[in-house]
């Protein structure tokens, strides 16, 4: 790891400042929170800043969870999985949100590990953060795309075949929620569902956050009173593991129908991946067993997997399943 300044920012505003201080183009400073994904890049030598910010000392702004009065709820970027893990209105409410954080990491990762920081962590495919020149790091080729692929994309709207492992992103999408960002010119609001983007030969990252922008809070708008939400995970080890595939159902009924739905499937591609055929399926229909059914098959119907990992196919097919049932059941 190579030398570096440090500074600490007291304010979302003086973070911002810090980061507009480098000309156009240069990622020479970087924030850290938490840091647990942050480290492992700058210990590979993936990412060289010449300034790391500490941003945790505007905790006082950037670390709180409410309700508001009208149900939505405000997550500051600097809150930690553990604490949206133990909040018992959260989990009362959105247990979802409980669900997705649970096995995201150890319990010691949970407690320092923020919710913006696992939204915006990189792939963990290991070209990527092996001693290989490859795309994503501004290479010319993709080695995991006919190399060892086993955890990686079945849907592929990228030359990069890496999959986005943040458990928390399928289900804030889910949940359709809101990033707030401020930046030089001011805040702005988007949908979650906006941040994300494949990686383009003019921007080889997973979002569309600028280098001088600083996401500050998440909304989760009120959700339908009947609503109920499940995440599943499949992983190769009985815990704290990242998902081999993962799935996300939110649904709302009114007199047994399927009045909304929101399905989200992670680590099949280098986003969240919103299964929007599965949904159109289910809208104002009663949710059977052959129904649930029909609706994973209509969602992996685009896939097309690597050599090596063709199994991804029928796992997310049958979590998905599964998350609909679950979720239909309350």
């Amino acid at each position: 790891m190579k030398t570096f300044a440090h500074a600490a920012a007291a304010t979302a505003r003086e973070a911002v400042a810090f980061l507009a201080a480098e000309p156009p183009g240069t990622t020479a400073t970087r924030l850290i929170a938490g840091g647990t994904d942050l480290l492992t890049l700058m210990k590979a030598g993936i990412l060289e800043p010449r300034r790391l910010v500490d941003i945790k000392t505007a905790r006082d702004e950037l670390r709180y969870l409410r309700f508001d009065p009208d149900g939505t709820l405000r997550i500051g970027a600097l809150t930690t999985l553990a604490e949206l893990e133990r909040h018992p209105e959260v989990g009362a409410k959105l247990p979802i949100l409980v669900q997705a954080v649970r096995d995201a990491a150890t319990p010691q990762l949970r407690t320092v590990a923020t919710v913006a920081g696992n939204l915006l962590q990189r792939p963990r495919c290991w070209y990527f953060r092996g001693e290989y020149n490859c795309w994503l790091k501004g290479g010319e080729r993709c080695f995991a795309r006919e190399g060892q692929n086993q955890h990686h994309a079945i849907f592929q709207p990228a030359p990069c075949v890496a999959v986005h492992p943040s458990d928390l992103a399928p289900v804030l999408l889910a949940v359709d929620a809101r990033v707030l960002m401020q930046g030089p010119a001011g805040s702005r609001v988007i949908p979650l569902a906006d941040l994300f983007a494949p990686p383009t030969d003019d921007r080889r990252s997973e979002t569309r956050l600028a280098p001088d922008e600083v996401i500050t809070e998440l909304h989760v708008p009120p959700q339908p009173e009947d609503a109920r939400g499940v995440y599943l995970k499949a992983m190769d080890r009985g815990a704290w593991a990242f998902a081999l595939v993962a799935a996300a159902a939110q649904l709302a009924l009114r007199d047994g129908k399927v009045e909304q739905a929101r399905l989200v499937l992670g680590s099949v591609a280098n986003i969240p991946w919103r299964a929007t055929a599965a949904e159109d399926a289910l809208r104002g229909q009663a949710v059977t067993p052959e129904l649930a059914a029909q609706a994973a098959e209509r969602a992996l119907a685009d896939a097309t997997p690597l050599a090596h990992n063709a199994y991804k196919v029928p796992l997310a097919r049958e979590l998905l399943r599964r998350a609909i049932l679950q979720a239909a059941a309350g």
